[in-house]
């Protein structure tokens, strides 16, 4: 696949994106609990993180066409950055979901308050082979 340097960036702001905007507007203006899997989250985390990925991603489409000489169509990232961040979105669920059925809270101790090393990457590790599937059709 040509570009893969550029179009691995789109994988990682899909899932870094949507859990720090799903982070900052869930703790603000979260008010309707989603699940009982993760007590935490909101439906307006949810929505505001996915909102958020697909304008990173946007702008770093902008970034990519202007000064890389890409051609990536506008429509065409903000769906892919939509089914990216949900499907993130269902990775980060289903470690929740692992980490509930076994009774624990953190998968390591590497990164403390953070639920671990394999908090940071479950959404990403889960959404990555849906984007390359999305990106071999652009």
């Amino acid at each position: 696949m040509k570009d893969g340097k550029i179009l691995i960036w789109y994988a990682i702001f899909a899932a870094w994106g949507t859990d720090i905007f799903a982070y900052f507007i869930g703790k603000n203006f979260g008010k309707h609990k989603f699940s009982k899997v993760s007590p935490k989250k909101s439906i307006e985390g949810c929505i505001g993180g996915t909102i958020g990925a697909v304008v990173l991603m946007l702008i770093y489409t902008y970034i990519a066409n202007t000064y890389w000489g890409m051609d990536y169509s506008y429509l065409y990232i903000t769906g892919i950055g939509i089914i990216l961040s949900l499907v993130g979105q269902i990775g980060d669920f289903a470690a929740s979901s692992i980490k509930r059925f076994v009774d624990i809270k953190d998968f390591s101790n590497l990164i403390p308050g953070h639920g671990g090393m394999l908090d940071r990457i479950d959404s990403l590790i889960f959404l990555a082979p849906f984007a390359y599937a999305l990106f071999t059709l652009l």
